[in-house]
């Protein structure tokens, strides 16, 4: 298949997903209005949208780990951040409903956006600083009621397969929340997925899932140790299903950020 033929198909398969998740979401609004559950649309999500459009975009999701992870209590899972297709992948490893953290900007995208909202999904305004922290406040009060988290701590789509420092914001909230991180690598979707491409080559995605990090074994003044043990273990694990892992001696993400309520924090 020449270049072209290879846009053609990959136009296709876009146009094919949007309308898949029109539809999809089309129900899930409607079953929203007669259940009143976010849960049963978060497991939509997983059990039927998730797998549809994996298959429309030609991927395959091979799924490793998890036996150390006590499904039946909330976790923060932290994933490395590839392409559109690590949030399809975490959604399908994990067999627990999942909200994750997310731009703002993804509020307004057509369909995709109103389920988003409509799931419970934290939208983060990283432009303004107060709505940043609420929104992370809001992450911290799903926990403790229950919820399943995930989170891209990088803060945006790695361009060279390697790990970037980790933002903060979802450290402090495991902390202040009391639950466990679990590390889960991705590798593979930016191949299948390629951001900022028409065309859609499809292959095979890995996912591995860590053992849980105990946050209750760190205070306040061990957040940083916390994040460095924590991005040391999403390296080591995705270099084990062949990803490039990253630096660890650059462990943090330093920039101008919010105040929480120890002082500056990012989020």
């Amino acid at each position: 298949m020449d270049k072209t033929d290879q846009m053609a198909f990959g136009v296709l398969r876009w146009t094919c997903m949007w309308c898949y998740t029109a539809v999809w979401i089309t129900i899930a609004m409607a079953v929203l209005m007669l259940t009143f559950s976010q849960r049963l649309l978060l497991w939509m999500a997983r059990k039927i949208w998730a797998p549809g459009i994996i298959w429309l975009a030609g991927m395959t999701v091979e799924v490793e780990g998890g036996e150390d992870v006590d499904w039946t209590e909330p976790h923060i899972f932290i994933a490395n951040h590839q392409s559109a297709g690590d949030i399809l992948a975490a959604f399908v490893a994990c067999p627990v409903p999942l909200r994750f953290i997310a731009k703002k900007m993804f509020l307004y995208l057509p369909f995709f956006g109103l389920y988003m909202w409509a799931a419970g999904m934290i939208f983060v305004d990283r432009a303004r600083s107060s709505k940043a922290v609420a929104s992370m406040r809001a992450a911290g009060g799903k926990i403790r009621e229950g919820a399943n988290i995930i989170a891209f701590p990088e803060g945006t789509r790695s361009l060279d397969d390697q790990i970037a420092p980790f933002k903060k914001g979802i450290f402090i909230v495991a902390l202040e929340a009391g639950v466990p991180i679990v590390p889960l690598a991705i590798e593979g979707t930016a191949e299948a997925m390629p951001p900022h491409r028409l065309d859609l080559p499809g292959g095979k995605a890995r996912v591995r899932i860590g053992k849980p990090i105990d946050t209750l074994q760190y205070d306040r003044t061990q957040r940083d140790a916390l994040i460095r043990d924590a991005r040391d273990a999403l390296i080591d694990l995705h270099v084990s299903i062949g990803g490039t892992g990253g630096d660890k001696h650059e462990a943090i993400a330093h920039r101008p950020e919010p105040e929480l309520e120890s002082g500056v924090e990012p989020v």
